[in-house]
């Protein structure tokens, strides 16, 4: 399915790097990777352009992003391509990828079975291959790019945390959706019609530090915050309980640290109620460690001051989730061979949440080694996702045609 143009392409952009500034310090060159995206596309450029910096000013927007400016946005860009005239809606199918990467730089190659390199499978290579897919589609059906519209959104701000607050959900906004939209990330060539959400909470320590020799006299964070991610671990399930950090000298005690907690969630109402569980179970932590060390020699202090120098504070929270759009994509999917999974993951169909939505692509995250050293994609795969996504606007050009 995807021809020896799409392998030079898609080893071209696995060569550019297009890791955004919240995963990397490098270069970020998304402009670029996208133009390239647009030019072998062969559709139409509807827009390309950084988001306006006042979506960054919402309440919801998560901490690490939210306020940054225009030059934060400036290499950050997104695309919209689309196929045919531009039509209502009801006829339209949007298919939305992501061309940033997280941080790190690994070997690109191509030994003609697997393709590797970062983004190989999260998600340039999904990118590549949707574009042969839509290419092979307009030749099945006329109606395909005529009487059906199709439209491709290339985003930033996908990776990194930014939950796609400055790419998707602008984008969305701004009518570039369908009857159909699908979200192309790995997930084994099965469709799921759910996303989750997720709230991260960060919970810092602000003490006064200590010398080795009267570890009394400071608040020791490292044992406080110690204390309270094995009571968090122990009583919330399928949470995340990530990174803590004070210091990385053994002759100080850290009156100072942070803990990360991230809490996946599938339904609005189970994000609200682990974020409550999260602020009870950790006032519950801060007094037991103040029970447990009262009299110790040297957390006394630490265990007196638990509750006056520990905070909480979200990074993000009360994001929305993507539920079961109900039987209309369970249909189209049907018609088009597409099995339905039975998994979830975070990712930006979260935006359209609503609206008949499903998120679909090749490979695994796991398996591909995505976010990891040894990312790749094999090119069976990738085929595979190309014909899915052919069959698919031909059976949704069908159904709209007939």
């Amino acid at each position: 399915m995807l021809t020896a143009a799409d392998h030079a392409l898609l080893l071209d952009l696995l060569a550019l790097p297009t890791a955004g500034p919240l995963e990397s310090d490098g270069p970020v060159r998304l402009w670029e990777a996208q133009k390239r995206y647009a030019d072998a596309s062969g559709l139409t450029v509807v827009h390309h352009a950084p988001a306006d910096p006042a979506v960054l000013d919402r309440p919801d927007v998560p901490s690490t992003v939210r306020g940054r400016g225009a030059d934060f946005l400036a290499c950050q860009p997104n695309l919209v391509l689309r196929l045919g005239p531009p039509l209502p809606v009801a006829r339209t199918v949007m298919f939305n990828v992501h061309l940033d990467t997280v941080a790190g730089v690994e070997p690109v190659s191509f030994d003609g079975a697997v393709f590797r390199g970062r983004g190989a499978i999260d998600a340039k290579g999904p990118a590549v291959a949707l574009l042969a897919g839509i290419r092979d589609a307009a030749a099945r059906r006329q109606a395909v790019g005529a009487e059906v519209a199709v439209v491709v959104q290339a985003v930033s701000g996908e990776e990194g945390g930014a939950m796609g607050v400055f790419g998707t959900r602008p984008l969305v906004e701004a009518g570039h959706v369908g009857a159909l939209n699908v979200f192309c990330e790995p997930t084994s060539g099965r469709y799921q019609p759910r996303a989750t959400a997720s709230a991260t909470a960060e919970i810092r320590v602000d003490g006064d530090d200590a010398i080795d020799d009267s570890p009394g006299d400071g608040h020791n964070a490292t044992v406080l915050l110690g204390h309270v991610a094995a009571w968090l671990g122990e009583r919330l399930d399928d949470v995340c309980v990530a990174g803590l950090h004070t210091g990385t000298a053994h002759n100080r005690v850290y009156g100072t640290g942070t803990l990360l907690v991230n809490l996946p969630y599938a339904t609005a109402e189970a994000g609200a109620a682990l974020t409550a569980a999260v602020e009870a179970h950790l006032a519950d932590a801060l007094a037991d460690f103040a029970a447990r060390h009262a009299r110790s020699r040297a957390l006394a202090r630490t265990a007196a001051d638990a509750r006056r120098v520990t905070r909480l504070h979200w990074r993000k929270r009360g994001l929305p989730t993507l539920t079961d759009a109900g039987p209309a994509v369970a249909d189209l999917m049907a018609a088009a061979g597409v099995p339905r999974g039975d998994g979830a993951f975070t990712c930006d169909a979260i935006w359209l949440s609503g609206s008949p939505t499903a998120v679909l692509g090749p490979g695994d995250l796991a398996a591909n080694r995505a976010h990891a050293p040894g990312e790749h994609a094999l090119l069976a795969d990738l085929d595979a996702f190309a014909a899915q996504v052919s069959r698919l606007l031909c059976a949704f050009a069908d159904r709209r045609t007939c």
